[in-house]
């Protein structure tokens, strides 16, 4: 008869698993942000979480869903960057952070786009808004709705520019998520974010991003300041085939904000690193069949199975592979029979899917009586 049985089949392996975007590291790291979020997106393994789905006011890192709304209009066709929009009285009186554009200037989206992810201009957001959807309220209707189909679940907008507003809100996590698209969507419009100066207007500002002037490999994305909000960052870099994307928020100054943003992204890169523990269609362990007409079937993994691990704790996984034993034929090629699980202490574990690489048939009438019979006599399965 089948009987349950967890077989382990890499006891000892020196690793610590990854786990899924929603699950907690162990490995916290303190840090003054009020709010924090970073992630690995080799193997989208959250590093850091400190109140990362806690709605906050994002100030100009909202900019950020400004700028995927064009770039949404770019790849699709429906916008070019040497169109132009015109600049009305709105956007010109707009304050804070400017590009400096004059009332009544059309204005290429080339140039649109780098004076808000460079200058972080209010009045080129403005600009975009109204070129877009005819006013910046409809452009924050736009704005929302677009953002919840891209999976953004605790954001809502009021404007464009990340003004302050009651309902103009974002977490860290929809942060971090909006600037993975910004990365893997549009690579060929990214690339503005690591532009270091903007001149406009015969007025050259810097880019506010700290990160860009260490040698860390950061090339994006966006800082934010209100007096609510803080000082915030939300930061990319890449090292290899690694890339990680960090959001902190509700810091207290420009140095913090530089000091932390660095600290954090450094821990990030030297205290995990990513493993390959299998391949797609690697055979990882075999079944037993009863009355088929094989003894036994491979068992695959569907997917490539890579985990950014803790480097101080990977003697500490285990994984093993759950399944009923021996199965009952026939089987099918790609039938699920058994899981794999790793896990590790203080995390939550991670199952995948175990296939059978092959069909087995069952035996025929004759052969299923054999077996029984050889059962009854010698116990064999």
């Amino acid at each position: 008869m089948p009987r349950s049985v967890i077989a382990a089949i890499a006891v000892g392996i020196a690793a610590v698993f990854a786990i899924p975007a929603s699950a907690p590291y162990a490995q916290a790291l303190d840090t003054p942000a009020r709010n924090a979020y970073v992630i690995d997106l080799a193997t989208n393994t959250v590093l850091l979480n400190k109140a990362a789905d806690i709605p906050m006011p994002p100030a100009s890192m909202s900019k950020l869903m400004t700028i995927f709304m064009v770039f949404d209009r770019l790849k699709k066709g429906s916008l070019n960057l040497d169109d132009t929009f015109l600049v009305s009285e709105k956007a010109w009186r707009k304050g804070g952070s400017k590009m400096f554009v004059k009332v009544g200037d059309r204005i290429k989206v080339s140039d649109l786009l780098r004076g808000i992810i460079i200058q972080s201009g209010n009045d080129a957001c403005i600009v975009v808004a109204e070129g877009l959807a005819g006013s910046e309220d409809a452009f924050a209707e736009m704005m929302t709705r677009r953002a919840k189909e891209i999976g953004l679940t605790n954001s809502n907008f009021a404007n464009a520019t990340g003004w302050p507003h009651p309902k103009h809100y974002m977490s860290a996590r929809d942060l971090a998520v909006l600037s993975e698209r910004l990365v893997t969507d549009f690579p060929e419009h990214y690339k503005i974010f690591a532009e270091k100066t903007f001149t406009y207007s015969k007025i050259k500002q810097s880019n506010r991003n700290p990160l860009l002037y260490r040698d860390i490999g950061s090339d994006g994305l966006k800082t934010g300041h209100t007096e609510e909000a803080g000082y915030g960052l939300a930061a990319s870099a890449v090292r290899g085939e690694r890339r990680i994307v960090m959001v902190v928020n509700g810091l207290t100054s420009i140095r913090e904000r530089s000091r932390e943003s660095l600290r954090v992204m450094e821990w990030a890169f030297r205290t995990f690193k990513p493993y390959a523990l299998f391949k797609k269609d690697d055979v990882i362990t075999k079944a037993d069949i009863w009355l088929g007409d094989a003894p036994s079937v491979s068992l695959t993994i569907p997917e490539d199975l890579k985990l950014t691990l803790s480097r101080t704790a990977r003697d500490k996984m285990k994984v093993t592979v759950k399944m009923n034993n021996p199965v009952a034929a026939p089987v099918k090629k790609g039938q699920r029979l058994a899981t794999l699980i790793v896990s590790a202490p203080n995390f939550q574990t991670r199952e995948i899917p175990l296939l059978a690489a092959e069909d087995v048939q069952q035996l025929g009438f004759v052969g299923r009586i054999g077996a029984a019979i050889q059962h009854v006599l010698w116990g064999s399965s």
